[in-house]
C-alpha cells in the first residue's frame, strides 16, 4: 500500500536533503554549496567585464553591431548577480514575510462573486467524490456526496 505522507525532507542522489525544510521554507545555502556559488558569480562577472572591453573596444573601433553587445554584457552580469543571489538564498525573494501574513485574496468583481461561490462548491463536491471513491474521509468542508 501507499505509505504515509512524512514531514521529513528525503535525501537527494548525492545524499543532501530537500531544499526545503519541514517548515517549507527555502534552506540557504552555506559550506561547500556556498563557496561554489561565490566562484561561480566572480567568474561570471570576470567574463562579463572581458567581454564589455572587448566589445566596446570594437564598437569605439567602428563597428556598429558591438554597441549591442556593449549594453548586453552588463545585463548578463545583472542576471548573473540574481542567479547568484536566488542560488545563495534558496529561491526567497529579498523581501521577507512573515510566516503568519497570508496574502489578501485577490479582489473579486461582485458580479462574479455567486460564480466564484458556485465553482468552489463544485470543487468541494468533486474532493468529496473522491475521496469517498478513494475510500478516505472527505475533507471538513465538503459535503458528503449523496
Amino acid at each position: 500500500m501507499d505509505d504515509p505522507p512524512t514531514t521529513e525532507p528525503s535525501p537527494d542522489r548525492d545524499g543532501s536533503s530537500d531544499p526545503v525544510t519541514d517548515r517549507g521554507a527555502p534552506r540557504r545555502a552555506t559550506g561547500a554549496e556556498a563557496v561554489k556559488a561565490h566562484l561561480t558569480l566572480l567568474v561570471v562577472l570576470a567574463l562579463c567585464a572581458v567581454a564589455f572591453r572587448f566589445e566596446l573596444g570594437r564598437a569605439l573601433g567602428g563597428n556598429g553591431l558591438s554597441w549591442a553587445y556593449v549594453f548586453e554584457w552588463p545585463l548578463f552580469a545583472i542576471f548573473g548577480v540574481y542567479m547568484w543571489w536566488s542560488v545563495l538564498h534558496g529561491g526567497r525573494t529579498p523581501m521577507r514575510r512573515s510566516h503568519r501574513e497570508r496574502p489578501a485574496a485577490p479582489a473579486v468583481d461582485p458580479r462574479y462573486a455567486g460564480m466564484l461561490e458556485a465553482w468552489q462548491a463544485h470543487q468541494r463536491e468533486l474532493q468529496a467524490t473522491q475521496a469517498e471513491a478513494e475510500g478516505r474521509d472527505p475533507p471538513e468542508d465538503a459535503p458528503h456526496a449523496g
